[in-house]
């Protein structure tokens, strides 16, 4: 029931977002990277501190890149560390590699999806701040965070998955 009251809530949040006017930034284009505009409506409270926007949509042809969701995996072996902060900041290398390997960095990611293990306020602190220094200056995307009891691994406490674009 959580559940669904929770994706209502969301929903009702997008809703919100998309008729209210609207606080937002657009990232403008300065080589093949994508224009990405960031709306935080002014009726809503600023997500900034928390590491992402409402809404993020584009405005110029080009065709989307789904990442399937990385985990924080150390190498070739996959090897989990026990500490949720490695497997946070892994998780996020994990997906700038993918994106490095369209010719993308973050600033092309539209949302991001995390599934938390065991999801608590010090797991949120510690996603926001790892989220923080990965995006460094760039605008943060739309953002969906799940708690969840478990992943698809042993060990495994996080996992991300997103949404680029690729300008034509």
């Amino acid at each position: 029931m959580k559940r669904i009251l929770l994706s209502l809530s969301v929903f009702c949040t997008g809703f919100l977002a998309f008729s209210q006017n609207t606080n937002h930034h657009k990232i403008m284009d300065k080589s093949n990277t994508t224009i990405i505009i960031n709306k935080n409506p002014k009726a809503l409270f600023d997500p900034t501190p928390f590491a992402f926007s409402h809404s993020t949509t584009n405005e110029v042809d080009g065709k989307y890149v789904f990442i399937s969701g990385q985990s924080g995996g150390e190498d070739l072996k996959h090897s989990l560390s026990k500490d949720f902060r490695t497997q946070v900041k892994y998780s996020l290398k994990n997906l700038e590699t993918v994106l490095a390997d369209y010719g993308l960095g973050v600033q092309d990611v539209l949302k991001v999806t995390v599934l938390i293990v065991d999801h608590d306020q010090e797991k949120l602190k510690i996603w926001t701040e790892e989220m923080h220094k990965s995006w460094g200056n760039h605008q943060f995307p739309a953002s969906t965070l799940i708690p969840v009891p478990r992943l698809a691994l042993d060990d495994m406490l996080i996992e991300v998955d997103a949404t680029a674009f690729i300008k034509k």
